[in-house]
């Protein structure tokens, strides 16, 4: 065998780990997302009460199941609550977790998604409604609470947010106060 027809085949062997490897990559994915999907969160009008606050746009609800489901705001920052590896406490960042813990308190929501129904983090993706229709992530830009993250392609109401974020940051409201 020549040096060419081995440098050759060592291709060929990378060229079939790496699809190996990629198909192994997605097949594990799909398989943590179907898992995931066995909780009993559906697009239904069923309203989970909320368990815990995380920070100013992330809960946890109650679906039946032992833990729980972590539930991430779409369309919406809020500013870090606490300082992690990554990031450090961001400014406003407290008081938009206490606003949303006294906000949501003995609450229930209805859960309403987008395109992708989870995030890198396996949290449910979601437009959050409380029982008196209260539209949560729309109220939470209009008060100044967060911000407008618009991640594509859950955009169903980027417009929305970004103009009752402006209007926010025309009346000083919350974190866009003086």
């Amino acid at each position: 065998m020549t040096r060419q027809n081995a440098t050759a085949n060592l291709f060929k062997r990378v060229d079939y780990l790496k699809s190996t490897l990629t198909i192994f990559i997605l097949l594990c994915i799909t398989l943590s997302a179907n898992s995931c999907k066995s909780a009993k969160i559906t697009n239904e009008q069923q309203y989970y009460a909320v368990k815990k606050v995380v920070d100013g746009d992330t809960f946890w609800i109650d679906d039946g199941s032992p833990k729980g489901v972590k539930v991430r705001l779409i369309g919406v920052d809020a500013p870090e609550s606490r300082r992690t590896a990554r990031k450090e406490i961001g400014f406003y960042g407290k008081e938009a977790k206490q606003f949303l813990e006294s906000f949501l308190q003995n609450k229930r929501v209805r859960l309403e998604y987008d395109v992708n129904m989870y995030d890198q983090y396996m949290r449910v993706l979601a437009y959050a409604y409380l029982e008196d229709g209260t539209f949560l992530n729309a109220y939470l830009v209009e008060n100044g609470y967060a911000m407008v993250l618009t991640v594509p392609p859950n955009v169903k109401h980027s417009q929305l947010f970004l103009k009752l974020q402006q209007n926010a940051r025309i009346r000083n409201k919350g974190l866009w106060g003086k």
